[in-house]
């Protein structure tokens, strides 16, 4: 599989959100042997690294060929992304195309214990 890069988060002081969809993740049902299709929604709270953007990409290409369940597979892109990036908040959300006339979506998130989230602020 290949390696995952961060670089260091130009902006500490502040709690911010990054957003990446990555509309092309494919792995293998593991039953079957058929390819699996899903868009994948990262959301995170960097601490102190940030994920780079093209070892992400040929990160998650590296499933192409891999059996793998929705489930473990989503938890399993989490398990990796928050060992390197050891972010405040992460969730991964992956939504699966149609198989078998079922849409799957599986959420998974990561709260780091020291971590307090910024109070919402909802404005008029």
């Amino acid at each position: 599989m290949p390696i995952i890069e961060t670089f260091i988060n130009p902006n500490q002081e502040r709690n911010y959100t990054i957003h990446i969809r990555m509309p092309e993740f494919t792995c293998l049902c593991p039953k079957t042997g058929q390819p699996d299709f899903a868009t994948l929604f990262l959301d995170y709270v960097p601490k102190e690294l940030c994920v780079e953007l093209k070892s992400l990409k040929n990160y998650i290409w590296g499933y192409r060929n891999d059996g793998a369940f929705h489930e473990a597979v989503t938890n399993q892109i989490l398990d990796d992304l928050v060992k390197i990036s050891m972010p405040n908040f992460m969730r991964m959300r992956a939504e699966f195309n149609v198989r078998g006339g079922i849409y799957t979506t599986v959420v998974a998130e990561h709260i780091a214990t020291n971590w307090t989230p910024p109070t919402v602020i909802n404005l008029p």
